[in-house]
């Protein structure tokens, strides 16, 4: 009920025009019919007036629509006293506007969220009395500061502890953790390991990496160009020859109610209906499959997309590190390194420990309880299973435990993990973050669908961006970029509209700037979802193809429906022009032209077409959904 009252409130245009009709009925039926007339009369004017003025200030835009016939088709009906007829157009008028205003603001959300979640506090070092909360904007250069485990790291600033571990995918996207040693930079934004460090501040808050990506989204966000209504396309045409039909009708009867009567079945409510109501059952339809598309026009450029912009790390990939291979040394088997690993993991609260905890399990190798285990932070667990003492983590560190220890190599985007078992070198264990098992069937999708251009941009190596490429046949790629530089290369693409895919906050800024944001929101930031056009729920990149599939079905749908109504009304028009049709009489049959636009444009919600494409869609889904991490 809130909600009811609400939207009434909301559209209380609507509200009102419903209010008077009612209010008129009554009088009718109390014998009062005589004030009718000037009610209906004198509101309808009122509503023709106040459309009329946004009507110009749209024209003085150079914004041509279609509320010239609206407005004029009011005016001519009260003028030949067709009183009846012009709340109806009223009413036609003002839902169609309400319907749309309900498209293009559902599921919208605010990117006021994205500074509720940048850092406020930080930890100041106060000499003799060790550290005192301030509010970030007073951390100036040379600060000292203290990280918590875990803490938003709330500056720019240089480690000034011996090392640290951080987590900058919310940076740079990189999902492996970055090693951090005294003397290194630190970017505001990204996450402290599991030990406490100190460091000194290079830069003041708003000067900041963080903060710097909250004014790109919000500067890409503004001026991001708004998509033009679907049926204004065809406004100025319609118009032309509605009023043309209406002055020649009136021209050769010599009757003034002929003009009026045309022009009531000339009020372009299937253009102003049709639209909006097939965008918001293709909005329903993407969300019924696991995409929310913030509004119709983002339907309207899916459906035109020509390229197709890809983050690497948590898009192509999953974003987590999985183990690709075991390396041991005898008289060790695998089985024995990887069970000995994932039960000394399980009291490690490194990235990896679950990796190695799924790899075992995944095995079928037991889990073995720890006599006494300790964790190093930054550097690796030492326990004891079974009654040997198992060390893993970094080569210098299982090399202090292990003097045989030797280093292994490894390929790009690759990590290694040592391992000791009683004093000896038992191996390695080598992670990387996998490519979606669909990634390369989604883009080849894309292709069908028109989307043939791809491109890479990503804040990794150029060898790991490089390697991702080749294995999904994409040529164009850019590496080591910052938020700034994705921005940039988004811009300079020609071949638009341009579709940008990302999941983490450093994919915000270019999820706003690109002509179509869509964010990966399964387990992508908050900050990404909130500036982005388009979230995929689910952790399946296939959505992306998707999407576009949805909005190029939901446009066909839409400009189907206009056809028909613009055919069906055109017809109309001509009988009317002969004095076949009277202005009330119209007014009530355009309803029913109304009634089968709306049930031709309501297919966009797309049940049928779901079960027809289910067969595609399945074959484009992901045959191996990640586990979540612990």
């Amino acid at each position: 009920m809130s909600r009811v009252l609400g939207l009434a409130r909301r559209y209380w245009v609507v509200t009102l025009t419903v209010v008077i009709g009612v209010v008129g009925i009554a009088l009718a039926a109390t014998g009062a019919g005589w004030t009718v007339q000037w009610l209906f009369s004198a509101y309808s004017l009122v509503i023709a007036a106040w459309q009329a003025v946004g009507m110009v200030r749209a024209m003085l835009r150079r914004e041509f629509g279609l509320d010239i016939l609206a407005v004029t088709a009011i005016v001519s009906t009260v003028l030949v006293g067709e009183y009846v007829a012009a709340l109806v157009v009223v009413l036609m008028l003002t839902g169609g506007d309400a319907l749309e205003d309900y498209a293009n603001q559902r599921a919208k959300r605010e990117l006021d969220a994205l500074l509720t979640r940048a850092p406020q506090l930080a930890h100041r070092a106060v000499q003799g009395r060790g550290y005192q909360d301030v509010h970030i904007d007073e951390v100036r250069a040379g600060d000292v500061l203290l990280v918590r485990p875990s803490e938003i790291v709330p500056v720019d600033g240089v480690l000034l502890s011996a090392e640290t571990t951080v987590d900058e995918s919310s940076i740079t996207g990189e999902s492996i953790p970055v090693e951090k040693h005294e003397g290194d930079t630190i970017l505001s934004g990204v996450v402290n390991g599991n030990a406490a460090v100190e460091l000194r501040a290079t830069e003041t808050a708003s000067a900041s990496q963080y903060q710097q990506i909250v004014a790109l989204v919000a500067q890409a966000a503004e001026s991001k160009a708004p998509v033009v209504r679907l049926a204004d396309r065809y406004a100025v045409p319609f118009t032309v020859f509605s009023l043309a039909l209406g002055a020649i009708a009136w021209a050769v009867s010599g009757d003034p109610v002929r003009f009026a009567e045309v022009l009531v079945l000339a009020t372009p409510c299937p253009l102003l209906i049709a639209a909006p109501v097939a965008f918001i059952g293709g909005m329903s339809r993407a969300a019924r499959n696991g995409i929310i598309v913030k509004s119709g026009g983002v339907l309207e450029s899916l459906s035109r997309a020509r390229t197709a912009v890809f983050d690497k790390t948590g898009t192509l990939t999953y974003g987590t590190p999985a183990l690709t291979e075991v390396r041991v040394e005898a008289p060790f088997t695998s089985a024995e390194v990887l069970g000995a690993v994932a039960s000394a993991e399980q009291y490690s609260s490194h990235v990896l420990a679950a990796a190695m905890i799924d790899a075992a399990r995944e095995r079928g190798l037991p889990l073995h309880e720890a006599e006494w285990a300790e964790e190093a932070a930054t550097n690796g667990v030492v326990a004891r299973i079974q009654g040997r003492e198992v060390v893993v983590g970094k080569f210098a560190f299982v090399a202090a435990h292990a003097p045989d220890a030797r280093r292994t190599d490894i390929a790009p985007g690759e990590l290694a993990v040592y391992v000791a078992i009683d004093g000896l070198y038992a191996g390695a264990i080598l992670a990387r973050d996998r490519l979606r098992a669909n990634a390369k069937a989604t883009i080849a999708r894309l292709a069908e669908l028109g989307v043939t251009r791809t491109m890479i941009l990503t804040g990794d190596a150029q060898e790991t961006a490089s390697h991702i490429a080749a294995e999904l046949g994409v040529t164009r790629v850019r590496a080591e970029c910052l938020p700034a530089d994705k921005v940039a290369e988004v811009a300079a693409i020609a071949e638009r509209p341009v579709i940008m895919v990302g999941d983490g906050v450093n994919d915000a800024p270019v999820l706003a700037a690109a002509d179509v944001g869509v964010a990966m929101g399964a387990k992508g930031a908050t900050a990404a979802s909130e500036s982005a056009d388009a979230v995929i729920l689910v952790d399946d990149i296939s959505g992306v193809a998707r999407a576009v599939q949805f909005g190029k079905d939901t446009v066909r749908i839409a400009l189907q429906s206009i056809w028909l109504g613009i055919a069906v009304s055109v017809v109309l028009m001509l009988i009317a022009a002969f004095g076949f049709i009277p202005a009330t009489a119209g007014a009530l049959i355009q309803e029913v032209v109304d009634l089968a636009t709306i049930l031709a444009a309501l297919r966009a919600i797309g049940g049928r077409l779901d079960a027809r494409a289910a067969p595609a869609t399945a074959s484009l889904a992901d045959p191996r959904p990640v586990r979540a991490a612990r």
